[in-house]
């Protein structure tokens, strides 16, 4: 998967005006996610935080995160122009509080930050790039500072991956999706995204220099981490 086709299903217009309804019928305990996200943050961040958040487009989790800590300032990355426009709608006069980047991280400020999140990213980043991406987030953490990160990580063999990958997609179903559509997406998913293991996804935080890397949050076929720089 090239950065363009990475990019390319947020560009379309249609798609992006229904992106909000979508994480939380696709991603179990999605609203939970983003409080967990922020309870974590918490433990090792002043009240004045700056946070890196990479994936921002749309502005769900930056929503909640804003709302949660009325203190912190956020950098928000996303190489979708269109994704960060919505993010900005949705966060109002809270997006007073964000400074934006369109482009990609190693073009991003580098900090240094309080902490980070990477929230149903890093799936689309074809692996030799997801440990690049991991290196340069922490390279632009204060050490010690928290990274949260989420996305799908399921177990790789034949078997396996099409068991949690259909979980997916009947969990999508029950939420109201149309039969078709969670198979068409679930298809897309199985051929399209590099998915790893939760062992090679916390072995490639510790190799990006991450440090007490613990599971925090396992929904169906996503895991999400807390590492330390």
């Amino acid at each position: 998967m090239t950065r363009n086709s990475m990019v390319s299903p947020f560009t379309d217009a249609a798609a992006v005006a229904r992106y909000a309804e979508g994480p939380p019928r696709l991603v179990p305990g999605f609203a939970d996610l983003h409080r967990m996200t922020a309870l974590l943050l918490a433990e090792r961040t002043p009240p004045d935080a700056r946070v890196l958040v990479l994936g921002a487009g749309g502005g769900l989790e930056l929503r909640s995160l804003a709302q949660a800590q009325p203190g912190w300032t956020f950098v928000g990355v996303d190489p979708a122009a269109e994704m960060l426009d919505l993010a900005k709608q949705s966060l109002g006069p809270l997006a007073s509080r964000v400074h934006w980047h369109h482009g990609y991280l190693a073009d991003a400020p580098t900090g240094p930050f309080d902490a980070a999140t990477c929230l149903l990213t890093l799936h689309f980043v074809e692996v030799a790039e997801r440990e690049r991406t991991l290196r340069e987030m922490h390279r632009r953490l204060q050490p010690g500072a928290p990274l949260v990160v989420a996305h799908f990580s399921i177990p790789q063999g034949t078997a396996q991956r099409a068991t949690w990958l259909a979980r997916y997609a009947a969990f999508a179903v029950s939420n109201g999706v149309e039969p078709s559509q969670a198979e068409a997406a679930r298809a897309a998913i199985e051929t399209r995204l590099p998915i790893l293991s939760p062992e090679e996804d916390e072995a490639m935080l510790q190799a990006a220099g991450f440090q007490d890397v613990g599971l925090f949050y396992a929904g169906l076929a996503f895991r999400g981490w807390i590492a330390y720089a």
